[in-house]
């Protein structure tokens, strides 16, 4: 073990060197110079790895030592440059490519049992007959029991045209179902949803940016303007945590002519430095946009809304972007390992950079701080509009994020809503269309009677607000004062299910909706039953059916 401990930490060392050299990162004297504190170091891990090898009162695994090592150093540097090793390197491919060799369904854990959560449509999953609240029981005649979702996802997935076989255990089946597949190469779309929402207005859902990104969004907006007559459309970014930068550059493209700067970014390696802009012209440069957006969008989404911000091309309708300014490159390691590491920094066409979170300056802590007021500055769009660096894209038109009741959170987070849904389709083989279902009031309080006897709990707001007095008054010395009235607004407050579900009524039965559809109609459904709830889709529904609006919307000026 002391031998290969030996050989492992040679080859860490100068592998290393080897990077550092290979990088031209410093230059001869600051290699002199950096040599001495760089091998001083490895040498007391080194030396430290060799004594915990010997001497620690357990077994120690060098291999998980070093990675451990390598992952803390990296954390301290940003979120995002990380180490991965060889055998998650399918992960990371489908991360990057959208593919991988599977059956193609989302899986969650639930208590000590993996369920499916969602079958894709079309792929060996849901063409197998596997459903969403079906429990896996086994997979190839070995049972999963004790396993954790990661890994049944490790043996879900394998070569394309593998065989495999999956045992589960489904609501309403006396005996467990056996469904033999065929792996498939899956490959998520980038854009597992465009259509019409009504006569003249479309919508893409951008999920990804991975390869050929651009080519979908591409095919989807002639489809709409060119086939279907869509005479605006809404680019939806929400939740969307980006990926390729060359595929966002080449969206960006879809909407503006060739030859435009789209972004542009800078390093330590100033050779590396580079200007992105439009290699070819336009498949649409008139047709109205409206982009969604929200905290969840972040990097390569930044880039393509904050872009067309800045080229005044499109109205940006959601929450303020995440603020991820930095780019990642992937260099090859030894034994087939990768690092993902951070090499620059992306500025979009007003010249500003949207980076949040100043890593470099961290706190005396060790936390991580916003870029301050102080240092956020002014940009212009191309026809003179004010924008800002600092912190994300802040939307032309700004909404409050949808906050979920607390027995709505309960409910998701209890799989109550999932588990109606399973039992829903049991007894209802088929329902009206995605965009055309609706729960009855009959059925919603069916729902009500239903949940009655499933146990879980919350507590709402004003309970939250009320054990908060109580602390307070209690460290302030009154609350003996005020016992009395505290336990009679208490009494007051205790809620009822019953009753929280009749005061939540529309937002309750449009997520039951939801996870209804979902059943039938799978992911897409999930879109197409929210268009009519959704509040960002309605105000670009609003921007896109009244020019003047949406001129209002771009200019800051639209007061509903």
């Amino acid at each position: 073990m002391i031998n290969k401990l030996k050989s492992a930490l040679r080859g860490f060392r100068i592998w290393i060197l080897l990077v550092l050299s290979a990088l031209g990162l410093i230059s001869f004297r600051s290699v002199d110079d950096n040599y001495f504190e760089l091998s001083r170091n490895l040498d007391i891990f080194t030396t430290v790895l060799r004594e915990l090898s010997v001497y620690y009162v357990d077994p120690a695994d060098p291999k998980q030592l070093v990675e451990e090592g390598i992952h803390s150093m990296l954390e301290s540097l940003d979120p995002y440059t990380q180490f991965i090793p060889e055998e998650e390197a399918e992960d990371y491919r489908f991360m990057t490519t959208g593919q991988y060799g599977g059956i193609g369904a989302l899986i969650g854990q639930r208590g000590d049992d993996v369920i499916i959560t969602d079958p894709y449509a079309g792929f060996p999953a849901q063409k197998g007959g596997l459903q969403a609240g079906d429990i896996i029981r086994a997979i190839d005649g070995k049972a999963i029991k004790g396993k954790k979702y990661d890994e049944v996802s490790r043996m879900l997935k394998g070569q394309p045209n593998t065989p495999i076989s999956i045992t589960v255990e489904r609501s309403g089946e006396s005996q467990p179902l056996v469904r033999s597949l065929v792996r498939e190469e899956i490959t998520i779309p980038n854009v597992p949803y465009y259509g019409m929402i009504d006569q003249q207005q479309g919508y893409i859902r951008l999920g990804s940016f991975t390869d050929d990104a651009a080519k979908e969004v591409k095919a989807a907006m002639e489809d709409l303007v060119q086939k279907k007559g869509a005479k605006g459309v809404i680019l939806d970014l929400r939740g969307n945590p980006g990926g390729l930068l060359n595929e966002a550059v080449d969206i960006v493209n879809v909407f503006i002519d060739k030859g435009q700067e789209v972004v542009s970014t800078r390093g330590k390696i100033k050779e590396w430095d580079k200007i992105y802009r439009s290699q070819h012209p336009a498949t649409d440069n008139k047709t109205p946009i409206v982009v969604l957006v929200n905290s969840g969008s972040a990097s390569a989404s930044e880039i393509v809304s904050g872009a067309l911000q800045d080229l005044d091309r499109a109205v940006i309708v959601g929450q303020r972007t995440f603020g991820k300014g930095l780019v990642q490159t992937t260099r090859p390691l030894t034994y087939n390992a990768q690092l993902k590491i951070t090499t620059a920094k992306y500025y979009i066409p007003s010249g500003r950079c949207i980076q949040a979170l100043d890593y470099t300056h961290r706190n005396p802590d060790g936390s991580v701080g916003k870029v301050p007021d102080s240092l956020i500055s002014s940009f212009k769009t191309k026809n003179g509009r004010v924008v800002y660096d600092g912190g994300g894209i802040t939307p032309d038109y700004a909404l409050e994020p949808q906050l979920l009741s607390s027995i709505s959170q309960a409910l998701i987070n209890n799989y109550i809503l999932f588990d109606f849904a399973t039992q829903y389709k049991i007894t209802h083989p088929t329902i009206a269309s995605a965009k055309d279902f609706q729960l009855s009031d009959a059925e919603y309080e069916d729902f009500i009677k239903w949940q009655a006897d499933k146990k879980y709990d919350y507590i709402t707001d004003s309970e939250k607000k009320l054990e908060e007095l109580r602390e307070k008054a209690e460290k302030e010395k009154y609350f003996e004062h005020i016992k009395a009235e505290y336990e009679a607004v208490k009494k007051l407050l205790v809620h009822d299910k019953a009753t929280d579900l009749r005061i939540n009524k529309e937002e309750v039965r449009e997520m039951l909706e939801n996870e209804i559809v979902s059943r039938y109609y799978y992911q897409n459904g999930r879109l197409e039953t929210s268009f009519d709830t959704d509040p960002d889709v309605q105000a670009a529904l609003k921007a896109l059916r009244d020019p003047s609006v949406y001129q209002q919307m771009m200019n800051r000026q639209y007061k509903p």
